[in-house]
């Protein structure tokens, strides 16, 4: 019998599925069930707290084979990575930089790539973890970025971007004003101060998620 599982914040749906007991999440998000959801999210690695998700029930899959032989079965898995990118002050990747990206305790050396860029494969449980460059050290909330149509999507996507956007919840408007214009101004859209279609898009695109 199908489950309605409640979004809470943080969670995502390779954490939600293998909470169910699901190698592959992709079975929940491709489930006809959740259409509608996959339309308004898009990713299944963004949802928000509140969302409905239709857990199916497991299918049972049968294999017939001879008896008095050894035979090996594959399970496939979809694996989850996190991507990190570091960038100056004026948006230029910082590349060939030595970090160390911790998911839980388990704490990777990494080098930036020429786009700025590091991954890391993590397990589905993980929520928290941090991220040391030389003396920078930040922490990483695994799960926890909000859909961009939200406001606390559009802070938090604005504040790792550097412009200091204010609380999630966007309780500091003059804040979030500012940050908004800025970001605006260096991507050559109207500067307004609103967060419309036009500017979360381009806030998706630059911020990569």
């Amino acid at each position: 019998m199908a489950t309605n599982h409640i979004v809470k914040q943080g969670e995502h749906l390779a954490r939600i599925a293998a909470q169910y007991g699901f190698r592959d999440y992709t079975t929940i998000w491709g489930h006809p069930a959740n259409a509608a959801l996959k339309q308004k999210r898009k990713s299944p690695h963004v949802l928000h707290p509140g969302d409905t998700v239709i857990i199916p029930e497991k299918a049972v899959k049968t294999e017939t084979r001879p008896t008095g032989a050894q035979h090996v079965f594959r399970v496939k898995t979809k694996k989850l990575a996190l991507h990190i990118k570091l960038q100056d002050a004026t948006g230029k990747p910082i590349t060939s930089e030595a970090c160390d990206v911790a998911a839980e305790s388990d704490q990777r050396k990494l080098t930036t790539n020429s786009d700025g860029l590091v991954k890391r494969r993590i397990p589905a449980d993980a929520e928290s973890g941090q991220l040391q460059a030389g003396v920078f050290q930040a922490p990483i909330r695994i799960g926890h970025l909000d859909p961009v149509d939200e406001i606390s999507g559009q802070v938090g996507r604005l504040n790792n971007l550097g412009y200091r956007g204010g609380p999630l919840d966007g309780s500091d408007k003059d804040r979030f004003l500012s940050a908004v214009e800025e970001f605006q101004c260096d991507n050559g859209l109207k500067v307004d101060g609103i967060c419309g279609p036009q500017t979360q898009a381009k806030l998706k695109e630059v911020h990569g998620s």
